[in-house]
């Protein structure tokens, strides 16, 4: 497929690339429509250039792609009650990370600080007393 682009003047040309920026590759994925040189991104480049020929606004255009392919479509999709753990997810991972973290190393230094506080102390002599009876016991 080594169809032409359509040409257009200045005006529409920004707002082309500033479309283009905008809008993903559906078969790159990691790439904008601009970045992009698959077919189907050609493709794609070729629809926002005849829709900006027709007189289209941006929202037009962003909305026909949004309708045609979803919201992935679009670069950064919006915030949204289906995109929303998207978007929330990396840092509700940090925030749970940083509390197992935050209790590891707590528990560390409480662990540490029992041990320095408590060192094995001598029996008390009532205690005393009855060990070295139980060990009498345990000789005869």
């Amino acid at each position: 497929m080594s169809q032409a682009l359509i040409a257009l003047d200045k005006p529409l040309e920004a707002r082309y690339k500033t479309l283009a920026e905008e809008l993903r590759c559906l078969v790159c994925q990691n790439q904008t429509l601009a970045d992009s040189h698959a077919d189907l991104a050609m493709d794609l480049k070729q629809q926002v250039r005849e829709q900006l020929k027709a007189g289209q606004s941006d929202a037009q255009i962003r909305a026909y792609m949004v309708q045609r392919y979803g919201d992935f479509v679009l670069y950064k999709p919006p915030v949204q009650s289906n995109t929303a753990l998207l978007w929330a997810g990396p840092f509700v991972l940090l925030g749970v990370g940083a509390l197992i973290g935050w209790r590891v190393q707590r528990a560390g230094k409480l662990r540490q600080s029992q041990a320095q506080a408590s060192p094995v102390e001598a029996p008390l002599p009532a205690q005393a007393q009855r060990l070295s009876e139980a060990r009498a016991k345990l000789k005869d």
